[in-house]
């Protein structure tokens, strides 16, 4: 599976040494650059250098065993060793190759009805629950930062703040247009229509990506909307915040004081505004999406949850699962880890094109 890669140690011996000879005239920041880059590197080096001797001493002793009868069980039994090593070298190798971009541990997950009516609203609010369930099972900070629910119980709209170890990685390819098809409670002929939502998943970034300026902030607070009765807020607790420039609101109303909703509406207003920007430069950004599985985009249709078969199936990768309800209520791991390995093989079959027009594994590894 290395052998391509292996051919690029003669690049990197020649990086390693170049850097070394940086690094020591170097000083504050940029010594700290060059130190970091020389450690992935050597890292890398170490890894296709004993991949590279391994794979050597396997190919001895399969010469060896045809001439060796006598010793036929101590050469399975070393081949297995030789071949577990390199599986676990293969698997090391390409975690440090693909895990280079800082993990994101926060997002904003939104969620919108789409074609389908009520019985898309109604749809919109399950794949809600179906996040916060999974949430909850994977240790997870989730909360239902604002929605606008309808007559029946289904959302027009959700706005989830997740936060965890893991938590982008783990859901960054559901964005896009999940539908499903089954009777709809408000269907009285038993006819099976097919309604959509959408799904958007935004790493929240860190402070110093955004910047906002006071002034180009409207904040209004009101009271959030409650089930009625004594249960009905006094206070004007919820918070609704408008960007001047762009003209985005966000607004939260699920914590219990104004200064906690403002804080999370924040939260939001920064995801978004990330988003925003990013789509002005597209171009530059489509060259980075180009390693994921499909576009990530709201208006991509992803995946098809199917009630009379009890299925549901992921277009991208052509894998379908028959345990819908099990899926619904928060059991994802089967089919988020299918997405994960299917993106990571399509990543590498880039590299390796990359590699093959002549690009050097050290540039790939972002190493200057």
């Amino acid at each position: 599976m290395l052998e391509k890669f292996t051919k690029e140690l003669p690049r990197i011996e020649e990086k390693i040494n170049e850097l070394t000879l940086r690094l020591a005239t170097a000083s504050g920041e940029e010594a700290r650059k060059i130190s970091i880059n020389l450690a992935l590197l050597e890292k890398v080096n170490d890894l296709l250098s004993e991949y590279k001797k391994t794979k050597e001493e396997l190919e001895e002793l399969e010469e060896l065993e045809s001439s060796e009868e006598d010793l036929e069980e101590l050469i399975e039994e070393e081949r297995k060793k030789l071949e577990e090593k390199i599986t676990n070298l293969e698997n090391e190798f390409i975690n440090t190759l693909l895990d280079q971009e800082e993990e994101t541990e926060s997002i904003v997950l939104e969620i919108r009805a789409g074609t389908g009516g009520e019985e898309a609203a109604l749809f919109a609010a399950e794949l809600a629950r179906m996040y916060l369930r999974y949430a909850e099972k994977m240790g997870w900070k989730a909360s239902l930062a604002d929605v606008s629910e309808t007559g029946l119980g289904g959302f027009k709209e959700a706005i989830i703040s997740i936060r965890g170890k893991g938590v982008y990685r783990k859901l960054m390819f559901e964005s896009g247009v999940h539908r499903v098809q089954r009777v709809p409670v408000t269907e009285s002929g038993g006819r099976i229509h097919t309604s959509a939502a959408s799904v958007a998943v935004l790493p929240e970034p860190k402070d110093i990506e955004i910047d906002i300026k006071p002034e180009e902030l409207k904040i209004e607070t009101f009271r959030a909307s409650g089930p009625g009765g004594q249960h009905m807020q006094k206070n004007e607790t919820a918070v609704r915040i408008t960007h001047i420039p762009t003209g985005i609101v966000v607004q939260s109303q699920s914590e219990r004081s104004q200064h906690q909703n403002k804080e999370l509406a924040m939260k939001i207003l920064k995801a978004r505004l990330k988003e925003y920007y990013e789509s002005q430069i597209k171009s530059e950004i489509s060259q980075k999406r180009k390693k994921m599985i499909g576009s990530g985009d709201r208006s991509e249709k992803i995946r098809t949850y199917n009630f009379p078969q009890n299925r549901v199936t992921d277009h991208r990768i052509n894998l379908s699962l028959y345990n819908l309800p099990e899926i619904l209520n928060g059991d994802l791991d089967e089919l988020l880890e299918a997405l994960e390995k299917a993106n990571r093989e399509k990543q590498i079959e880039e590299i390796l094109e990359e590699i093959e027009k002549g690009k050097g594994l050290e540039k790939l590894l972002g190493v200057d």
